[in-house]
């Protein structure tokens, strides 16, 4: 596959999108996309996005969006950002593997805004017919529907996060009450009274 193919494939077949409280990202074979929610009439000077090969900084008017570890590389060269409307930030990121078989991100960042396992599904079968159209220049894949049953992706991140939180509950497991049969009795206790 040569480095990098422009199918405009997921303008014709649609996208699978993971929702954020930010906006929304999705992928193709070659990019992430990221579309960031900002105030109506925000213009481009109130806006920073810093990209770094393993690392994003998205700030809007001096709030911190977006920051971390990217789940894979990208090439920075090659990333773009537009302002759309003035309320929506649209980012492109290069795949820098985008050469390789396995293209598939499992989340915008490394821990965070992982995908469902049922998109991250979704998002696979929407790279296989990208590779397809790729591959088959003369066919129109975008209508395709692939009935493919996948098999968990190797080290997933959203595997690697279920035995984190296996660890972490080994460690501290829950606390149980013990309630004793016996209930509480009130003691007797003898009251003399002197009679009038």
């Amino acid at each position: 596959m040569p480095d990098y193919v422009e199918t405009n494939f997921d303008e014709k077949s649609g996208i699978v999108p993971y929702k954020a409280p930010w906006g929304r990202w999705w992928q193709t074979v070659a990019e992430v996309h990221a579309e960031v929610d900002i105030p109506a009439g925000t213009k481009s000077k109130f806006i920073q996005v810093t990209v770094k090969p393993s690392h994003i900084k998205v700030v809007v008017l001096d709030k911190v969006i977006i920051e971390g570890k990217l789940y894979a590389v990208v090439r920075t060269d090659e990333t773009v950002w537009t302002l759309e409307d003035k309320k929506i930030l649209h980012i492109v990121l290069s795949k820098a593997d985008a050469c390789s078989k396995e293209t598939l991100w499992e989340g915008l960042l490394a821990d965070d805004f992982l995908a469902d396992p049922w998109t991250a599904q979704e998002m696979r079968k929407k790279l296989d017919l990208e590779r397809f159209q790729i591959d088959n220049p003369g066919f129109d894949f975008s209508g395709a529907v692939l009935k493919k049953t996948y098999d968990k992706v190797p080290n997933s991140a959203i595997e690697r996060w279920e035995e984190k939180q296996k660890a972490l509950r080994a460690e501290n497991p829950p606390q149980t009450c013990q309630v004793d049969d016996q209930t509480d009795q009130p003691e007797e206790q003898s009251v003399e009274s002197e009679g009038s």
